[in-house]
């Protein structure tokens, strides 16, 4: 694990609490998926846990985070409450946008999290969209685009670079390189070798990260914030991680080698970040355990209030919609 101190054991304890509650409120997910109380596309986290705690609590308020479908860790390191968004998963009229998204578009503009997209590098434009308003606002404020590997081929990647790159525009766009884009691996689709290079062309600075170090991510994200922040313009990043789940539910993931899995789970980033703690940091066991206590009691909360609230009304189906 790559040393880069915060600045003290309780941002320590709270680093490792934002990848616990991801990790804890992923697999309840899988769990409700499977009673039927979750339907349609599920699209889990877990793996990729470092990268969303390492990067998404340093930003300011006034921040924007806006990602693809793979939304859930994103939208819970923004501040998402987790019985809202559970209950968007329920679509139930308590979730977070009254159970109208679901899995692949949470979105709580109360945090500045700006929505998952289905549509691949959908998100991009309206990204650029967001930093031009933070530029003409003025206020040092930046956006946080997340996309998947997968997002590469598309053209709103290269015009969204180019955009970004013409106006000066203060966003990171964040490619999530988890090396398959549904089942296929990326050295078969993508004819870029370092993905992170891809930035320059446009003249766009860059550099590729342990996605799987919670610490790694941490310490680029700071450098790369300070960067934007500073009206030097867009920057993009390469983490490089692993998805321990399929690309969905209905994935088996059987296109993966085992090995290549089991090799990958040696860094699974959550142990690891507790076992560095324990070891390196003298954060005590007891300290852990609370911390493991209190994400498992706001989780099973979640699924609590989520699985007692009441349907959306049939009226909603009218509501929220442009036109009529």
């Amino acid at each position: 694990m790559k040393v880069a101190r915060a600045d003290s054991k309780t941002e320590l304890l709270d680093l490792y609490r934002h990848m616990k509650l991801i990790r804890v409120f992923e697999e309840a997910c899988a769990q409700q998926y499977m009673r039927g109380k979750i339907r349609g596309f599920l699209h889990l986290y877990i793996g990729e846990e470092a990268i969303a705690a390492g990067a998404i609590p340093l930003m300011q308020p006034q921040d924007y985070v806006i990602t693809h479908y793979r939304d859930h860790g994103h939208a819970l390191a923004r501040g998402m409450d987790p019985n809202a968004a559970m209950a968007e998963l329920f679509g139930r009229a308590t979730g977070s946008s009254k159970g109208k998204g679901g899995s692949m578009h949470l979105m709580d503009g109360s945090v500045n999290m700006m929505g998952g997209y289905a549509i691949v590098g959908g998100q991009i434009p309206l990204g650029v969209g967001l930093a031009m308003a933070c530029a003409h606002r003025g206020d040092e404020s930046l956006v946080l685009c997340f996309i998947g590997d997968g997002a590469l081929n598309e053209g709103e990647f290269h015009e969204g670079m180019n955009l970004a790159a013409i106006w000066n525009l203060p966003i990171v766009i964040f490619c999530e390189n988890n090396l398959y884009g549904m089942g296929a691996p990326v050295s078969e689709v993508l004819a870029a070798k370092d993905i992170y290079k891809m930035a320059e062309p446009y003249g766009i600075p860059s550099m590729q990260i342990d996605g799987m170090d919670v610490l790694a991510v941490r310490s680029a994200m700071v450098e790369v914030y300070e960067h934007v922040r500073s009206g030097k313009g867009p920057y993009f990043v390469e983490a490089l991680a692993y998805r321990f789940r399929g690309h969905s539910m209905s994935d088996p993931a059987e296109y993966r080698h085992k090995d290549e899995e089991a090799l990958w789970r040696q860094r699974d980033p959550v142990p690891t970040f507790h076992a560095y703690l324990l070891g390196e940091e003298g954060v005590s066991e007891a300290e852990l355990d609370a911390v493991d206590a209190e994400v498992d009691a706001q989780v099973e909360a979640a699924v609590e209030f989520a699985n007692a609230s009441p349907e959306p009304d049939i009226s909603e189906l009218a509501s929220d919609i442009i036109g009529s």
